[in-house]
């Protein structure tokens, strides 16, 4: 009896907190992460007229180049789940100027995105933010908030049946990152770039190109959240003055060459 009173005690407190707190709880483990990633790539490997995926063994030179980028990524200490993610990359060839992560580590990076990028900081900065969406596990934190009190408790008490977890699935690839969400990948992309070659700022790069050419409406899905590119491009800047990066967009890695020639190889 002793155990199912503790355990209705915590759901008693998960519950206020999660009705109360300024930032409500994930209820999803680091393992439903996994999972719901997992469950996300089946579904967008089913769906080749969606996401038409570039072959590995048809685009060697892309896969290489977007791999080594991405290792180098995930090599910063501020990287929590490096070990415990997959970080899986595939290549969408599509026009779209967008990239995402699933939980658990699946990336996803359009040519559209590569091909529209004038210098590999600013497709660095894109994929670190990316990557912080997943590290810091903001698709399952919006989960919870998006199914609720019942959820939580099917969730707790181990009774969350596959299919919901399936449903749930199913749901990410049309969810949106709040404005906290964003503003932390945006500041987490600083932090996990500071040790790297590239620019610690590389995401203002991108938001910096779309204002000049004026695409800061609907026509970027990266941009289709809250908050104002201007305000991003700001605080993704004094972000990387607070940390003293040394390596700024101004900075010539020598990589911008070696970057065209993959981009000439997509299709």
């Amino acid at each position: 009896m002793t155990k199912f009173k503790n355990f209705f005690f915590l759901l008693l407190v998960t519950a206020v907190c999660y009705s109360s707190c300024d930032r409500p709880i994930n209820i999803f483990t680091v393992e439903q992460d996994k999972d719901l990633g997992a469950q996300l790539k089946m579904e967008i490997e089913s769906k080749p007229s969606e996401y038409p995926l570039l072959s590995e063994t048809a685009y060697p030179a892309a896969y290489a180049y977007m791999n080594a980028m991405k290792n180098e990524i995930l090599n910063s200490t501020e990287v929590k789940f490096k070990d415990e993610f997959l970080w899986e990359l595939r290549i969408i060839n599509d026009t779209i100027l967008n990239a995402f992560c699933a939980p658990g580590g699946y990336i996803y990076v359009y040519t559209g995105l590569m091909k529209y990028l004038d210098k590999v900081d600013h497709l660095a900065g894109v994929l670190a933010h990316e990557i912080a969406h997943a590290d810091q596990r903001h698709s399952t934190a919006s989960m919870t908030e998006q199914y609720g009190l019942q959820m939580l408790i099917e969730v707790a008490s181990g009774n969350a049946t596959a299919g919901q977890l399936a449903q749930i699935a199913g749901g990410l690839t049309a969810l949106g990152f709040s404005r906290a969400h964003e503003t932390d990948a945006d500041e987490h992309s600083v932090d996990y770039l500071q040790s790297t070659k590239y620019a610690c700022n590389g995401a203002a790069g991108f938001f910096t190109k779309l204002i000049a050419q004026g695409q800061t409406g609907g026509g970027s899905t990266f941009l289709s959240t809250h908050p104002d590119p201007g305000d991003r491009v700001t605080k993704i800047n004094d972000r990387s003055t607070t940390l003293g990066c040394s390596i700024s967009l101004w900075h010539d890695n020598g990589d911008n060459g070696a970057y065209s020639m993959m981009k000439a190889t997509l299709p």
